[in-house]
């Protein structure tokens, strides 16, 4: 949704901006990317966003999370500085390493309720809005078990303390 003026807007109808984040390279390649761009509100608090999309790349961050900003007048926008507090969603990378995977992989999803964003540039990358709300510890077997049987990867990029109280051991 967006106002006439070209500024999106939320569902709720807030102004959205585009927050950079600078990534560090975790291995040769990976990320693919230096910079990853969410959507976000702002808050009441000054500097503060409300992060409304779920990274691909970014970790440590989920969807509905309270992240402060600050303005780098330089490149022209704004870049996170830190984490506030988290949403209680978790955000689960999943790379399908068999193209005839993504609808049992999305379906699964759709059953527990999550929620996820595709990539054009990334065609085998869900990035996986989890909420509160979803029993994790049923939907991780389920995703490691899809592991073991070599159908997908899987990437744990933030979990909340939510659904970290609902496993039994959590590395």
């Amino acid at each position: 949704m967006s106002e006439p003026n070209g500024q999106p807007t939320s569902a709720s109808g807030a102004k959205l901006f585009k927050v950079a984040f600078d990534l560090e390279e975790e291995r040769p390649n990976w990320p693919p990317v230096s910079v990853e761009r969410l959507w976000g509100e702002k808050t009441t608090t000054k500097l503060e966003i409300r992060v409304v999309n779920t990274p691909f790349f970014v970790r440590g961050i989920s969807f509905g999370d309270l992240i402060q900003v600050r303005p780098d007048n330089e490149r022209r926008e704004l870049v996170f500085e830190n984490f506030t507090s988290e949403s209680g969603h978790s955000t689960v990378r999943i790379i399908l390493l068999q193209g005839t995977e993504r609808e049992i992989v999305e379906s699964r999803l759709q059953v527990a309720g999550c929620s996820w964003e595709l990539a054009n540039a990334f065609g085998n990358l869900l990035a996986v809005d989890i909420p509160s709300t979803v029993e994790y510890c049923e939907l991780r077997e389920w995703l490691l078990a899809q592991v073991r049987a070599g159908r997908i990867e899987i990437q744990e990029s933030a979990i909340s303390s939510v659904h970290r109280q609902q496993l039994p051991s959590f590395p």
